[in-house]
């Protein structure tokens, strides 16, 4: 995932690889600061954001030589005091730390496993360590597994979200593990209750993770959890809608019952769409709602995108979650259409708007996207 030379460079730069280099320097002997940032630096300014991580993991290699069960004590000596125990949310740790985690799994063999385990414990209290224990659950998935369930109970809230995270099925960056869900779900049960977002928010990603493969697991999972009332209510409020995101983008009928809103409601709408809209400009438009008074909506729009060949591709677009009132909803929208996007390139032809109520359509108007206002 390339964030960018800026955020590459404010991650790992020279300062950042002086640093870690005085964190080793005290303790592991024969270790030259200089000469591991200079190392480094040979070669990380050339590399995007993930290879830079494996390089400076083997560089560190090189200027701390030995096995696992060798450079533990180096390693445990050299970490930074632990992230503040305090807060809840939002500490992630520092990225110069990842390259710790890469080591340790780059070293750990079947007799040093359990030290390994031991070590990402420790690093993810100063950086989240979810990428590195991916290799451990596809080496040793029950071992692993009986880890990550003692973790659960951790007095340390990032150990906990290691729990979750670290097992996710899509987890970003990570490699594929194909855990089966009856081995996660048991872990996710332990943690929703947790009292810290961090670790709430990772459990809700990890069942929209699940949902792209078994919507109907997920559904009866959250409406047991909600019987159970082992969390707040607010809490498993946004538990419940940030793990069914996805679910909500597709309609499906039991996620949006279970959030409260009625796919089948009696609901009128009307769309007001210009005939025309001009890439780098915005698409403005309206939409009139009549319904029950008092009757919950979950409205997004989607647009039918013209692509290159003839082909075509849908996105979906939150747009408001409210309340009918006695003279209906009204809405409205300008979406922007951003020219020479690097990551979705607009093609001028005829685009289809829908809009979408508790997870239907029903309206939809088509426009045509034109290169200018001539």
């Amino acid at each position: 995932m390339d964030q960018g030379y800026s955020l590459k460079d404010e991650l790992f730069n020279a300062t950042k690889i002086e640093g870690l280099a005085a964190l080793f320097a005290p303790h592991a002997p024969g270790f030259s600061a200089a000469g591991f940032t200079g190392d480094v630096m040979s070669r990380m300014l050339d590399l995007e954001l993930k290879a830079r991580i494996s390089w400076i993991a083997d560089c560190l290699q090189r200027h701390v030589p030995g096995d696992l069960h060798t450079i533990a004590p180096v390693l445990r000596a050299a970490l930074p005091p632990p992230l503040d125990p305090t807060l809840t949310d939002d500490d992630f740790g520092d990225f110069i730390y990842a390259p710790l985690g890469e080591w340790v799994t780059d070293l750990v063999t079947e007799d040093s496993r359990d030290l390994g385990l031991d070590l990402l414990e420790e690093i993810t209290q100063r950086f989240s360590m979810e990428w590195a224990l991916r290799p451990f659950l596809l080496n040793w998935p029950e071992e692993t597994l009986a880890r990550v369930a003692d973790w659960c109970a951790h007095d340390n809230y990032h150990i906990r979200r290691l729990a979750s995270e670290g097992t996710r099925p899509r987890l970003p960056w990570g490699q594929a593990v194909g855990l089966p869900f009856d081995a996660t779900l048991p872990v996710l049960a332990r943690l929703y209750g947790d009292r810290t977002r961090y670790v709430t928010r990772s459990v809700a990603n990890h069942l929209n993770d699940i949902a792209k493969k078994d919507a109907e697991l997920v559904v009866d999972t959250l409406t047991a959890w909600q019987a159970q009332g082992q969390q707040a209510e607010k809490e498993m409020a946004w538990i419940t809608a940030h793990a069914l995101r996805g679910l909500v983008k597709a309609g499906h009928p039991g996620a949006l019952a279970l959030l409260g809103y009625d796919p089948d409601m009696d609901v009128d709408v009307r769309l007001s769409c210009p005939a025309s809209a001009v890439i780098g400009e915005k698409l403005a438009f309206s939409c009139d709602i009549q319904g029950a008074t008092g009757a919950g909506v979950l409205v997004d729009y989607r647009i039918t995108f013209c692509r290159p060949g003839g082909k075509s591709s849908v996105k979906v677009y939150k747009l408001k979650q409210a309340k009918i009132g006695t003279s209906g909803l009204t809405l409205s929208k300008a979406h922007g259409l951003k020219a020479n996007a690097s990551t979705f390139t607009l093609v001028p032809g005829a685009h289809l708007l829908e809009v979408m109520v508790n997870g239907r359509v029903r309206a939809q108007a088509t426009f045509d996207l034109v290169e200018d206002a001539d």
